[in-house]
């Protein structure tokens, strides 16, 4: 397309292009058509916190936010195209970046949460009403949620069948390369924030030394990441990644929850090393699929019912009767300091990491969901506050999946015992040992509930709401 098309006078024709979950510019399909179009570029990130719908981002997340634009900004530098920073309703923002800088298209992503799908309609209504032209792309989930359905046409509610169809229906399209540099040209000079300005990372106290210790956000460390994965630890992934202790699960939620790397690429990078694998490497290939699989059904799920971090999944589940919510042991949970030593080992590497071993968040949210006895949401928003991978999806799912009230859940009468999942899982203790050094000391606690007495407490109340909700469906 020619640059030579103006608007406002001798101001040359300009695309927008937002960034919000995509953080990379490989595989971007909005970037790669913004820069096609064959004129100058702007990106714009837009950190919106109060558009209805719009859930604010906890402080783990903020901090690999601010790590993670960074590195986006120096790697659009090199393909000539500023990035700039602006905070508050992202219609409005939108809008004033459009009109301060003559653009005459905005190119995005699609989201799939609900407020950001409307915040998204309302701006794409907006724009166009201005003779702005506006395209979204397919970018964040291997398939649109709308496109994988039952026999009858409705979504899936178990995983096992939508993730056969998933694999039994069309290829995932191919990752397209990071484009080349944007064209040249009379770009404006937009006012941008600075990253500092908007005091994403903790000084007062500065609790994410661990964070920094830990984690190197950024396209060109996730790339990284999967790469070393696929070559050097395919072979012990399915038989390992059970067992905390050890370290072979990929590391890449928190790269794939930002869109550093996509779904897309990892799929497709692991179809390209299967045919030279050793068996166990395939299972272990096979398995990880099979996670970025569930990582799709839970997006799926969410566009379908997109109150998933506040309701229940299960309606019939609201009649379940949670008790007052005991302040003393949530805090207790929060801060590692239970005195179930598995438990709190996880609680511990997720306050200094970030992060917590997928095994043992299945126990620590069963040990608060049935051996506490405490609301799974109340869980569920700790986790959004402390996790660097906190996603809008997985993160509710998976806490449904653990309380019962979800999706293809667990049933609400399993209960994890943390003692015999330690046994099982960390029998040499290097876990627990790891993150929990006053293990075994006077100074760590005594358990603040009996293992066996809660466990028959969550099970009376289950029982409880099951013969409940029989007398109501006799009514």
């Amino acid at each position: 397309m020619s640059t030579q098309n103006t608007l406002h006078g001798n101001q040359p024709e300009l695309t927008v292009v937002l960034f919000r979950d995509d953080l990379r510019v490989a595989d971007n399909p909005a970037l790669s058509a913004a820069v096609e179009h064959g004129a100058p570029v702007v990106a714009l990130y837009v950190l919106d916190e109060v558009s209805p719908g719009i859930r604010p981002l906890g402080g783990a997340s903020k901090w690999w936010l601010h790590e993670s634009l960074s590195a986006l900004a120096s790697a659009l530098t090199e393909l000539g195209i500023p990035l700039v920073l602006r905070v508050g309703p992202a219609q409005q923002i939108i809008a004033e970046v459009v009109a301060e800088s003559g653009a005459t298209r905005v190119l995005w992503n699609r989201r799939y949460g609900a407020g950001e799908m409307a915040v998204d309609s309302l701006c794409k209504d907006q724009l166009r009403a201005q003779g702005i032209a506006v395209t979204s792309f397919h970018a964040t989930v291997l398939f649109e949620p709308w496109t994988v359905q039952t026999g009858a046409g409705k979504p899936y509610s178990v995983f096992t069948p939508f993730w056969r169809a998933c694999r039994n229906g069309a290829e995932p399209r191919l990752p397209l390369p990071a484009p080349g540099p944007a064209v040249s040209g009379q770009t404006p000079t937009l006012a941008t924030d600075t990253l500092e300005q908007w005091n994403l990372q903790p000084s007062r106290p500065n609790w994410a030394q661990g964070l920094r210790d830990t984690w190197a956000p950024g396209e060109a460390r996730a790339w990284e990441r999967l790469q070393d994965f696929l070559h050097n630890d395919l072979a012990g992934y399915a038989a390992g990644r059970d067992f905390p202790g050890e370290q072979v699960t990929s590391r890449l939620s928190p790269h794939l929850r930002w869109g550093e790397v996509s779904a897309h690429q990892i799929w497709h990078e692991v179809s390209a090393v299967r045919p030279h694998l050793s068996p166990a490497a395939l299972e272990g290939a096979t398995k990880f699929l099979t996670e970025l699989g569930w990582r799709e059904f839970s997006w799926h799920v969410l566009f379908h019912s997109p109150n998933l971090a506040s309701t229940n999944w299960r309606s019939d589940f609201d009649s379940f009767m949670w008790p007052e919510l005991d302040r003393d042991a949530l805090a207790a949970w929060c801060r590692g300091r239970t005195g179930v030593p598995l438990v709190d080992a996880g609680m511990r590497e997720l306050l200094k990491h970030g992060t917590m071993h997928n095994r043992v968040r299945m126990v620590v949210a069963s040990f608060l969901t049935k051996n506490l006895l405490i609301d799974w949401r109340e869980g569920e928003r700790w986790f959004w506050d402390t996790l660097v991978d906190a996603d809008p999806a997985a993160n509710p799912f998976n806490w449904q999946w653990v309380a019962g009230s979800g999706a293809d859940a667990a049933p609400y009468f399993r209960v994890f015992n943390p003692e015999l999942q330690a046994k099982k899982f960390d029998p040499q203790n290097a876990y627990i040992r790891r993150h929990l050094p006053e293990w075994g000391t006077p100074d760590y606690p005594d358990p603040i509930v009996d293992l066996a007495d809660s466990r028959r407490g969550a099970l009376a109340a289950y029982q409880d709401f099951k013969e409940r909700r029989s007398e109501q469906d006799l009514r």
